[in-house]
């Protein structure tokens, strides 16, 4: 339960403070004051094991020495010069270069994931033939707030439409299958339905798309999906543009998420884990298309925040560490383990509908009734706050709980998580019986 001094604080920002927080944060109340690794502390002294990771952001968990001693020092140095060229820039590019498949050699600067992803549609814009208009993406994508990434997926609000010149193509989310088919006897039809419907247009320039779903539960499309579709794309001269904003930097087990299925973009944009959750972001891309005249115009790639010193500090920490400390295979191996661990709690609670996920990164989906998979979301909230009163932290949103724990997290800690989140559904289930 929300303690005294929280509850007190909580009394007084209310006054002010515009309503609309995230779902985890309006149900959960806590005011977090410290956070070290894989451990948060609240305004009263209670610990919470934080298996979202910030907001799926703190790949090396809470307050890492390195990324402070960086920005420490960068900030006692210089703050903002606009996108002027400062020495951690130049060693950050390189070592990107070094993290990144080969052919992801340009790079680009910038605060937050919707700020990059609308850097690559301009890219994109710049760099299309003519008459290629249109713009291709997934159903149940999330690619930020802003009224481009809105468009991208037909995300209206309150009475105004802003659908754009995109095209949705189903999303490879077998759980619920939007064509009522079943792995693998579908042949994966959704994917033939994004060939014909995006790949194969010749109005269409580039598929813009996460490639393991993160917003919408974590769905991972099953094999064939995203080989089919990525070969069309590059046969008929359809950029394939990957958000990975949530999954790059090593999250599912590869830099990128793309080098599981085997798709190699045109261009990626990466946020979140890259600096361990300072604000930063960075579009990576073919020369052919960030170097292209019509996309390297004055300007193109500035903005306020954009280059500065600070994010390049703390992006150039975090992943100096996450190579040297070999931790992408540690994600593989922590990976393997939670697999295992969610695989018995969802034998034991038939309110799991599906349990998926890849490396440190997994979804639970509740429903009322197996049979009828029926979403149960005062289900998952009811094991959130569960999980919160126990000393554990989760991401909630609708009836899907997502976990995503620091790489650096200490196997046992990982094992003690997993186990309250093992007691909090006992407990929710025992009280909507």
């Amino acid at each position: 339960m929300t303690g005294p001094r929280q509850e007190e604080l909580l009394h007084r920002e209310a006054a002010h403070l515009a309503p609309g927080a995230s779902e985890e944060s309006a149900l959960g109340r806590r005011v977090f004051v410290e956070g070290r690794g894989a451990v948060l502390t609240d305004l009263d002294g209670n610990q919470y094991i934080d298996l979202a990771a910030g907001t799926l952001t703190q790949s090396l968990g809470h307050c890492p020495p390195e990324v402070v001693a960086a920005l420490t020092e960068q900030a006692a140095r210089l703050w903002n010069v606009h996108d002027s060229a400062t020495p951690d820039r130049a060693a950050l590019c390189e070592l990107l270069a070094r993290l990144l498949p080969e052919e992801l050699d340009t790079y680009a600067f910038f605060s937050t994931g919707a700020e990059v992803v609308e850097a690559a549609l301009r890219a994109v814009q710049a760099v299309a033939e003519p008459g290629r208009n249109r713009i291709g993406a997934l159903r149940h994508g999330f690619h930020g707030k802003t009224q481009g990434a809105r468009m991208l997926v037909h995300w209206d609000i309150g009475n105004q439409a802003h659908a754009g010149n995109s095209v949705l193509g189903y999303s490879p989310y077998c759980y619920r299958c939007p064509l009522d088919l079943e792995y693998p006897s579908c042949e994966v039809r959704c994917a033939g339905l994004v060939r014909r419907h995006i790949a194969e247009k010749p109005n269409v320039s580039a598929l813009v798309f996460e490639p393991v779903l993160g917003a919408a539960g974590v769905i991972v499309p099953p094999p064939g999906y995203w080989e089919r579709i990525a070969d069309t794309c590059r046969d008929n001269g359809v950029l394939l543009v990957a958000d990975e904003v949530l999954t790059g930097g090593g999250r599912t087990g590869t830099f990128l998420a793309c080098e599981r299925f085997g798709i190699e973009p045109d261009l990626v944009t990466l946020s979140k884990g890259l600096a361990s959750g300072f604000p930063f972001a960075v579009l990576a891309g073919r020369s052919s298309v960030l170097r292209h005249p019509r996309a390297a115009a004055a300007g193109s790639t500035a903005s306020t925040y954009a280059n500065n010193p600070l994010g390049i500090a703390a992006a150039r920490a975090t992943l100096e560490v996450v190579a040297r400390d070999t931790l992408i295979a540690r994600v593989r191996t922590l990976g393997a383990l939670m697999d295992e661990r969610l695989a018995e709690l969802r034998s034991r609670f038939p309110v799991l509908g599906d349990v998926r996920g890849l490396g440190l990164l997994h979804g639970l989906e509740f429903v009322r009734d197996p049979a009828t998979r029926e979403p149960a979301p005062e289900l998952a909230r009811a094991v959130y706050l569960a999980a919160l009163d126990l000393g554990l932290r989760t991401s909630v949103g609708g009836h899907v709980i997502r976990l995503a724990p620091p790489f650096t997290i200490d196997r046992t800690l990982l094992e003690e998580g997993l186990t309250l989140l093992g007691r909090a559904l006992e407990q929710a289930t025992e009280a909507h019986r």
